[in-house]
């Protein structure tokens, strides 16, 4: 056990950018958080939500962009916070700098794994919130429940949905993701 004396390190963003190009950290608060290798069904998942919204920007011909891991966001300007979201849609483009999102994008989804539940649901809910993400969801394949939480013009919501539920995205008029049709692809 460290003493009292012993202080853990903080960690800046020159020492994120100063990582190994294999290592996949995010730094929240000064400290660096391990993240997981994505499961096959993390990863089924991931392919069928990036698939449906960016089928949905697309054919809207829409000014908001969609990225998914690893792609940094640099969710404050005087913070070293990087985060690597699975999956983010930015829709004011100035955030982009081609090598990351400066600000907080418009919405993100995480894709819960069993080792990083409290990473999701606690500090990355309080960080995105903090940073005025518009829209955060969290996808929990083990639960098969996605938990909506809407910080739009301060109305925050929570809403929790079934893998047999149909969900609206907050961030636009007319997306809906049928995760009962994502499930069926992915177990065909």
């Amino acid at each position: 056990m460290p003493s009292s004396m012993e202080r853990e390190k903080h960690y800046t963003l020159d020492d994120y950018y100063a990582l190994p190009d294999n290592v996949r950290v995010e730094l929240i608060d000064g400290k660096f958080y391990d993240m997981a290798s994505p499961s096959q069904i993390h990863q089924e998942i991931s392919r069928e939500l990036e698939f449906c919204i960016a089928e949905y920007i697309r054919s809207r011909k829409g000014k908001c962009e969609m990225f998914h891991a690893p792609f940094d966001v640099k969710l404050y300007e005087k913070k070293d916070d990087i985060v690597q979201p699975d999956i983010f849609v930015v829709c004011d483009r100035d955030k982009l700098d081609g090598k990351r999102c400066n600000g907080a994008p418009d919405w993100i989804i995480e894709i819960a794994s069993p080792s990083n539940t409290t990473h999701d649901y606690v500090r990355k809910l309080s960080l995105y919130e903090k940073a005025g993400v518009r829209e955060y969801w969290i996808v929990n394949p083990d639960d098969k429940m996605i938990t909506v939480y809407n910080f739009d013009n301060g109305n925050h919501s929570i809403k929790t949905y079934t893998f047999d539920e149909s969900i609206k995205a907050g961030i636009y008029d007319d997306l809906i993701i049928d995760f009962k049709e994502i499930m069926l692809r992915i177990s065909e």
